[in-house]
């Protein structure tokens, strides 16, 4: 199925649905990047520095943005979906032949993965709060209100998330639309008065910025990266509209705008008349705009922010398809969009976290401090990967690899390197949330395949079992058994419980497994295979991409069975699921710190049954004793 089919709509309609959703995060960065890129660093306030400045945000839009993102990494999709978690999957190894080199990519691809829940608990706080600090710029008056505005604004936007984003993606585009021909319109009026801010176009001011004020324009640099934030951004929501139209909607809408704000702003604080920066964004507009320019940069926020959320539950779907995480309730919010999902525990706890930091950080600014970290540090994960990528599936030679990628990775270290002196001021917080996460990934993942492990020493080939069922002579019932096990070659360990303790095998019975693919979607013809096992029984493996929601049920009644295996009606199904009582022991595995979290994480994992879409009425489950 080709790009634009699967999405539903043109190309032309989707550059322009792409404002609302993707470039939130950027479009937002104008009100608070310039003043941060000044406040922070110390640098002086002169025409100079204010023109280096802007020069410095031309450049890394373009060569973060426009040249690795759009032109270079945009290009490694997997079945047409972006992000680092897809990234990943495409320098996976084949099952059996893990090496080390891999394993380390493996690995830095989850903590970038980490990396990004981090981003996505300041992201809401700093842009609501950047734009809630609008109105002080308005009246004063409002000072003591912004707090409490900022945490209600994001309470309410998380409290509206059950509902979807269907909905609120319908008014996102328009009200983006707006908001880029307004901060382009803002600039544009510096601009003409100003024309010869234009010269700040060339890199030569940059250069000469890094060579007057070395220390202080390097500190800048950290400030500076909050205007190409949004990259991954990009390359995570590929997947919902495709290269083409966020590339279309960048350079005719995104871009243009955003850098005619960014050079008004330099027009602005260079002039004659200025002696500090003061709030150059809405120091732009008459003093009769600022109050509504203050309620547009609040919903452009809110949009932004609703990127950063609805990303978090499409990363917490893909992490849980392939087994970084235990499974967790999701609710799918759409019949028609597969990715519209909702994760309540996800949402909560972002919630919990941005309202935390709003109170803690209490400004903009002193959040700025904690931003940049771990976005930076995920970019050149992404850059390390996509080098992978290019040498062994686009078989780029080491010359060409190191050519293009190498200047973009000595960006990414730079961009990295300064935001380090963040860390102590805030920026230790993204890290410690990821620090925390990989350790709860990790852990996940590593205890999930000891389980499979001590599961499968006892396990039995089901050709063995069912055959001396049938000899011993068990009691066949009428109806439907469908049992669900790890491994596809053995009998389920709820069918060899079934048949010690009840000496029973129904007429028609399917073994069944379930396999998350390392791709985003499975087509229809690949999603099931069969093989006979013999006396009614035939075992079923389901193949599902890590995008998809594993609906068992739906799948079984779409394929096609032997003649002699009767599915029956979908109700009188029953589905027996092995439930594994884990316990932490003295067997060869991990530190007992760990498998004490692992059996935490495990007792807090959502039912099995909801997880495959199963209906509850028609579950049995099996209880497996598992010492790790």
């Amino acid at each position: 199925m080709n790009d634009t089919k699967r999405r539903g709509t043109g190309t032309l309609g989707l550059a322009f649905g792409t404002l609302g959703i993707v470039f939130g995060d950027i479009g937002t960065s104008p009100v608070y990047a310039l003043r941060e890129a000044f406040e922070h660093s110390g640098l002086v306030l002169t025409h100079d520095t204010a023109y280096g400045i802007a020069s410095v945000v031309l450049w890394s839009l373009v060569i973060v943005i426009c040249v690795k993102y759009l032109f270079l990494v945009m290009r490694a999709d997997h079945d047409g979906e972006g992000g680092i978690l897809a990234l990943t999957a495409l320098v996976l190894p084949e099952r059996g032949k893990q090496t080390a080199a891999a394993g380390a990519l493996v690995a830095l691809g989850v903590f970038g993965t980490a990396l990004l829940y981090g981003d996505g608990l300041i992201t809401p706080a700093i842009s609501v709060l950047s734009a809630v600090e609008g109105f002080e710029v308005a009246t004063p008056a409002f000072a003591d209100w912004v707090i409490p505005v900022a945490i209600s604004i994001l309470v309410v936007l998380f409290a509206v998330q059950r509902r979807g984003t269907a909905r609120m993606a319908k008014v996102f585009s328009p009200v983006m639309l707006v908001w880029f021909v307004v901060i382009g319109l803002l600039g544009l009026r510096q601009i003409v008065g100003h024309p010869e801010v234009l010269q700040a176009a060339s890199p030569t001011w940059a250069i000469q910025l890094f060579i007057e004020h070395p220390w202080r324009a390097f500190l800048a640099l950290g400030s500076v990266f909050l205007v190409v934030t949004g990259g991954e951004a990009l390359y995570a929501d590929m997947g919902h509209f495709g290269r083409l139209p966020i590339a279309i909607s960048w350079y005719s809408v995104a871009m243009p705008c955003l850098l005619l704000n960014y050079f008004g702003q330099a027009a602005l604080i260079a002039g004659p008349e200025r002696h500090h920066v003061g709030r150059p964004f809405y120091d732009m507009a008459p003093e009769w705009a600022i109050t509504p320019l203050a309620v547009l940069a609040t919903m452009a926020t809110v949009i932004a922010s609703q990127a950063l959320i609805s990303g978090a539950y499409s990363l917490t779907v893909q992490a849980m398809q392939l087994d970084y995480i235990p499974r967790l309730h999701v609710v799918h919010t759409s019949s028609t969009h597969i990715g519209q999902v909702y994760v309540p525990l996800v949402n909560w706890l972002l919630m919990i976290g941005c309202v935390s930091l709003v109170i803690a950080f209490r400004s903009s600014s002193a959040l700025a401090a904690a931003y940049g970290i771990a976005v930076t540090a995920t970019m050149l994960i992404t850059t390390l990967i996509f080098y992978k990528v290019v040498r062994h599936r686009w078989n780029w030679p080491v010359w060409k690899a190191l050519v293009v990628l190498g200047p973009l990775m000595v960006v990414d270290l730079g961009f990295l390197a300064a935001n380090v002196p963040k860390i102590p001021d805030g920026g230790w917080f993204p890290l410690a949330v990821g620090l925390v996460l990989v350790v709860q990934m990790t852990t996940w993942n590593t205890g999930r395949k000891l389980v499979a492990a001590r599961i499968r020493k006892g396990q039995r080939s089901a050709i063995e079992v069912v055959g001396e069922a049938v000899e011993r002579g068990v009691t066949r019932v009428p109806g439907t058994a469908v049992y669900l096990c790890k491994d596809p070659a053995a009998a389920p360990a709820a069918a060899i419980t079934n048949l010690r303790h009840n000496h029973v095998l129904h007429e028609h019975t399917i073994f069944l497994s379930v396999a998350v693919d390392n791709v985003p979607r499975v087509s229809h013809r690949r999603r099931a295979r069969w093989a006979r096992v013999g006396h009614g029984v035939v075992q079923v493996r389901l193949h599902f991409g890590y995008m998809e929601p594993p609906d068992v049920e739906d799948a079984l009644l779409h394929m096609t069975l032997p003649p002699d295996v009767q599915l029956g009606p979908a109700g009188q199904i029953t589905y027996f699921l092995g439930k594994e009582s884990v316990e932490s022991g003295f067997a060869e595995g991990m530190q007992p710190w760990r498998e004490q979290l692992f059996v935490l994480l495990d007792r807090g994992a959502a039912s099995a049954a909801r997880f495959f879409h199963l209906p509850p009425d028609q579950v049995v489950e099996v209880g497996t004793h598992v010492v790790i």
